[in-house]
């Protein structure tokens, strides 16, 4: 486990592997570096797709372990070795050995993608050392967060829900589900100091002007027959209704596969964005359940204010709490770690949605994503705008903290 007195050591690591040089050697040519690391990006992918767990911090949690791994691995080369071809044989180890042991299921398939891999790098010591130092990497990884708390059934230990009162979140309609994801909040972070280093202050009170207007917006466009919800507004909400961890696969391919850092930038790009991904899951849930805000649908159809019993939002609510939204800390915290390590701008790309068949968006900046996250989830009728924006917030402090802290990190065991 990630104590703290393992997080010092790894400081310490850190600032130690900065002072670190390695030799200059011949270099694998731009196109080899991205094709390794795509290769493996879409294997992560495409395990997670076919074999991952219900939780999607737990998915968080395998690209972030395999992706650390192979960060930490192709940091520094040896000296007396071809770089290129001993960075692409580390990742590949790296990703693959992390890969095998949270997705087993998938062994035959990753071991022969390993071996596809391996055979177009030249035989020697390179590609030894290299396949060594992946695999030593994602071991020690493996063996520092076991029992870290972000198992599906941690994940959703069981919650207490208080009596109902103006305010306080309940279950919510048609299903009236258990909370989940409460565990979250206890589980053991990356890279924060405790799961509630960065804890939003409160929301607005359910009295207040503030969010007597957050409700109001929800009321009338989140609502399933709103009159004034436009078409576009309507694919918006559907368009990110989905698992945020699914709708930023494709964002985070595109600024790997166009960044020029080469393949130790490829793998801490990968790294940094789901190590702040999954403290950002963990740092949202101490959030919501330190306030426990009602959703919207609770307040509208039983609050003092007008109540509508027979109110129903688009979508369904998910089963935990209002405040913050957790599509949009996710959405935050990936646009400062794509923003600050691939640029704030990219050239178009186009982006589709499992949850709005047939439609294809393109963007230019991260922050776009962002901004339809915020509008999205009160178009939906499942979270109010002060949730949503306080979402923004969180995720961007647990990235920049991610970010800092990257030496550290990085540091090879």
């Amino acid at each position: 486990m990630n104590t703290p007195r393992t997080r010092s050591a790894l400081v310490a690591l850190g600032a130690a592997a900065l002072l670190t040089t390695s030799v200059a050697v011949p270099q694998a040519t731009a196109a080899d570096r991205t094709s390794t690391a795509l290769t493996w990006y879409d294997a992560t992918a495409e395990t997670v797709a076919a074999v991952g767990a219900p939780t999607q911090v737990t998915n968080s949690r395998t690209w972030a372990i395999g992706w650390l791994a192979a960060a930490r691995a192709t940091r520094a080369v040896p000296a007396g070795v071809e770089r290129g071809a001993y960075q692409e044989a580390a990742l590949a180890a790296a990703v693959h050995r992390a890969l095998v042991a949270l997705a087993p299921g998938r062994t035959e398939q990753l071991d022969a993608k390993l071996r596809t891999t391996l055979d177009v790098i030249p035989d020697g010591p390179a590609e030894q050392r290299g396949a060594a130092a992946g695999r030593r990497q994602a071991d020690l990884l493996l063996a520092a967060r076991e029992g870290d708390g972000l198992d599906p059934a941690s994940v959703n230990a069981p919650y207490a829900v208080r009596p109902a009162a103006p305010g306080v979140w309940q279950p919510t309609p048609p299903a009236y589900a258990p909370a989940t994801q409460y565990g979250n909040r206890l589980a053991e972070p990356f890279a924060l100091t405790s799961q509630r280093q960065f804890r939003l202050g409160p929301p607005p009170a359910p009295d207040s002007a503030r969010y007597a207007a957050d409700l109001a917006e929800v009321r009338a466009y989140g609502a399933a027959d709103s009159t004034v919800r436009s078409p576009h507004q309507t694919e918006t909400a559907a368009f990110w209704y989905g698992s945020s961890l699914t709708l930023y696969t494709e964002p985070l391919r595109v600024a790997l596969s166009r960044t020029e850092q080469g393949i130790a930038g490829q793998a801490r790009l990968v790294a940094l964005f789901h190590v702040a991904l999954v403290d950002t899951q963990i740092a949202t849930s101490d959030s919501k359940y330190a306030y426990e805000r009602w959703r919207p649908v609770t307040a509208i159809r039983t609050g003092s204010v007008d109540p509508d019993p027979e109110w129903t939002p688009l979508h369904n609510t998910p089963a935990h709490p209002d405040y913050p939204s957790g599509h949009t800390t996710y959405s935050g915290a990936a646009e400062a770690v794509l923003s600050t390590l691939a640029g704030p701008s990219t050239a178009p790309f186009d982006l589709t949605s499992p949850t709005a068949p047939g439609v294809t968006r393109t963007y230019t900046t991260w922050k776009q994503l962002s901004d339809e996250n915020v509008d999205a989830r009160v178009l939906s009728g499942i979270h109010t705008r002060s949730a949503d924006e306080a979402g923004i917030t969180l995720g961007k402090n647990v990235a920049r903290h991610t970010l800092r802290n990257a030496a550290s990190l990085l540091a090879a065991g």
